[in-house]
Parts: C-alpha cells; sequence; structure tokens
C-alpha cells in the first residue's frame, strides 16, 4: 500500500478530508474555554506498511487546567497525515489538574474509550450515569443517537492522567450505552490482557467495532506475539511506559506505531514496558 493508499483509506470514515473546524470542540471548565494549539507541524513517518509517530511529534495543548498530547489531529490541532488510522479516530493522553474537567459536552455517533492512568475520573451523562473510574477500569461510551457528558477530576489534591480514545462505530444512530468495569492488572504481566472486543460475553468491554484492544505489563526481555483477528485489520501500538520492539521498530515512551497487512506481531520489551494494542479494520 503506497502512502496516499494509507491517507484515503485513513479517511473512509469521514467521506474525505476534515475540516479544521469540524475537528473543533468547544468543552467548557472553571478556567474556560480550550485556547488555539500552534502545533500542526506535519510529524508522520509513513512506510511501506507502517506509520510511526514519536511521542515529540504529537500535538501539544496546554490549557492551564488540561495538558493534552493529541496522536491524531483533535480541536486546533490538525494535521492532515495525522486523521485517524482507519477506524481509530482519536488518541488523547490527558493530565487534568486538581478539581477541574471538561465540562458537559455533546457526542454522538463515536464509540468513546476512557483509560485511566493515575487519579480518579468523575463521569456524568445524560443516560443518569454519574460513576468514578480508576486505574485499572475501563470505561467505554456508545453515543449513537446522542449523548451528552461531563469528566471531572474527582480529587482536590492530586492531578489525574488518562487515556482519551474515540473509534468509529460500524452502524450509525445506535441507543446511547455506558458502561464499565474493573479488570484485575495482574492478569496483564508479561503477557496481553483483553480489555475490549466487538463481542458482549468476551472479556473487557464491548463497543460497536470490529476491534479488539490489549495491554500488557511486560519485564525487560520478555517477548510475545499478537495474532491479528482479522484481515481487514491493523493494529496500532501505543507505549505507554519502557522501551519496546514490535516487528524490527523500536519504540520508546509514549511512541505511536501503526501497522496492517500483517498476520501477526512479534513485541519485545526492551526495558520493562507497559504497551497498549488497538486492533481496528483499515477498510470501510
Amino acid at each position: 500500500m503506497n502512502r496516499k493508499d494509507f491517507i484515503r483509506k485513513g479517511l473512509w470514515m469521514s467521506g474525505g478530508l476534515i475540516s479544521t473546524s469540524a475537528l473543533g470542540i468547544v468543552l467548557s471548565n472553571k478556567i474556560g474555554r480550550l485556547k488555539p494549539n500552534e502545533n500542526n507541524k506535519n510529524n508522520s513517518e509513513i512506510m511501506k506498511n507502517t506509520v510511526l509517530h514519536k511521542a515529540e511529534t504529537r500535538g501539544d495543548a496546554r490549557h492551564g487546567w488540561l495538558h493534552s498530547r493529541h496522536t491524531f489531529s483533535f480541536a486546533n490541532y490538525y494535521d492532515p497525515e495525522r486523521v485517524h488510522f482507519g477506524a481509530l479516530r482519536v488518541l488523547n493522553d490527558d493530565i487534568v489538574e486538581a478539581g477541574m474537567g471538561f465540562g458537559t459536552h455533546p457526542h454522538d455517533n463515536m464509540e468513546i474509550i476512557s483509560i485511566p492512568l493515575e487519579g480518579d475520573l468523575e463521569h456524568k451523562d445524560s443516560m443518569g450515569n454519574v460513576a468514578v473510574i480508576k486505574h485499572g477500569d475501563v470505561q467505554v461510551m456508545s453515543a449513537g443517537t446522542g449523548i451528552f457528558h461531563s469528566e471531572y477530576n474527582k480529587n482536590k489534591d492530586r492531578k489525574v492522567k488518562f487515556l482519551q480514545i474515540w473509534v468509529f462505530p460500524n452502524k450509525k444512530n445506535v441507543t446511547p450505552r455506558y458502561d464499565q468495569i474493573t479488570l484485575n492488572i495482574a492478569d496483564r504481566h508479561n503477557k496481553l490482557q483483553q480489555i475490549l472486543s466487538p463481542n458482549q460475553d468476551d472479556e473487557g468491554v464491548w463497543i460497536h467495532q470490529n476491534a479488539w484492544f490489549h495491554m500488557g505489563n511486560f519485564d525487560k526481555g520478555v517477548s510475545t506475539e499478537y495474532q491479528i483477528k482479522s484481515n481487514d485489520n491493523g493494529v496500532y501500538a501505543f507505549i505507554l511506559n519502557g522501551d519496546v520492539t514490535i516487528n524490527g521498530q523500536s519504540l520508546n515512551t509514549r511512541d505511536g506505531f501503526g501497522i496492517w497487512d500483517i498476520d501477526t506481531l512479534s513485541i519485545k520489551a526492551d526495558s520493562d514496558a507497559e504497551i497498549l494494542l488497538m486492533e481496528v479494520p483499515m477498510n470501510k
């Protein structure tokens, strides 16, 4: 697959190139609105069947109450070569200051996954759900026909860090849905723990998409393999901590690496490492 084919596949759900205004969202909070981010540089390295996003090339949005690093175009960060990876639309690495958060705002026709890394994140939505998610939990919302929600750092004395991930659904206008689970982090020591799938009765949460997410915590020197579930899928690996080699590509903390047209991922921890694998469809 050449570079243009990759970009075209990456945009199949958008019906064409998404404009900056279409990407923008306004989220109210105690400080004010999100301010423009000027880091719009083209920083993708696209090869035959892979794409490498080094940690330092991500969008960098600093708003006082929020520090967010955007792997893909989001709000005021826009890069035409980093709109999304197949059905994976958003991968935000967020830090929210004590007592602060995202005011009530809408979503529709998107599968939204939150993975807390540190601290406690409080959630409220228009379906009547009020919940707190913390490290070890995974939260999912199927926005479907439309939902309003807010997310706040529940703690007044420390920051909350979490991943905000959006995946395009495989069906539109479903009934909005909320779910969260608590996983045993010990079950991902030196192996991959499934945290999300398309199946309601499978391990982890489920979404309206032919996607599988796994997390693993590996000791230095440990190797493993990941088998692709669907021939139409690619895998985007996000290195949460440490140094990892995946299919010969060396990766470091907060690097992102997408790969497609393969059957197997070979993973080796070059140091103690924590990784997130997101397998998603590459084609419509």
